[in-house]
């Protein structure tokens, strides 16, 4: 039986229990602080979109919101163990460069049933600027009509060669909610894209300009 506001095939205590790994397992190895955590929805569809530097992100962020998640994954992940448990956690498998509405017809079905759903837009891992943007976010939105929390991270990227430092400080700044509106077509998607786009690149600004203030590196450099 399908945990409600989850995608079919998901099980309610390996939901929890994989939030689990991430409250108790993953988060711990980092310093992590989350500003405006109180701005999640409590009930209705939700879309969370967050910027992408490091497989850290998910990792933290599965087990981060009041509300149960279920995230779009890149499906190269999808592969033996992993395959099966995936699934059972709520993950909904994307192939990335690829036209496929299979995954996100599965996510605008957990938004119908009032859930929210989690996806990194910009497709890839980089420096995590929101400077290029997949349109899938703006289908979800427009499809599932549901609200946006823009998620900004900081302090989870590490140039090629540095050495993490131990317990490294990671910021997660939770940005308003807003329900943008997303005109019909193609032409209304790009322009709902590039909207989308500039919300969570001033957000990961602003948390720049934050961590700068308070005398933490470039998240472009080693974190400290």
């Amino acid at each position: 039986m399908t945990a409600k506001g989850l995608p079919e095939g998901a099980s309610d205590p390996f939901h929890t229990f994989g939030r689990g790994i991430s409250k108790f397992i993953v988060r711990p190895a980092f310093r992590v602080r989350v500003h405006g955590a109180e701005r999640v929805p409590v009930s209705g569809p939700v879309v969370f979109m967050a910027n992408h530097s490091s497989m850290t992100e998910p990792a933290l962020l599965f087990g981060m919101f009041s509300r149960r998640t279920a995230f779009l994954v890149k499906a190269e992940l999808f592969k033996g163990f992993v395959g099966w448990f995936f699934p059972k956690l709520g993950q909904i498998p994307v192939k990335r460069g690829a036209v496929d509405r299979k995954p996100l017809m599965a996510a605008v079905k957990v938004l119908e049933d009032g859930g929210a759903v989690g996806i990194f837009p910009e497709g890839t891992r980089g420096l995590g600027d929101a400077e290029n943007f997949e349109r899938g976010v703006a289908f979800l939105v427009r499809a599932g009509n549901a609200t946006v929390v823009p998620v900004a991270t900081r302090g989870t990227y590490k140039p090629a060669g540095a050495k993490r430092r131990w317990r490294p400080r990671v910021d997660i700044l939770v940005g308003e909610p807003f329900t943008p509106e997303i005109g019909k077509g193609r032409t209304g998607l790009e322009e709902g894209t590039e909207r989308l786009r500039l919300a969570l690149a001033d957000l990961v600004k602003a948390l720049d300009e934050w961590r700068l203030e308070h005398g933490l590196q470039d998240t472009r450099q080693n974190v400290k």
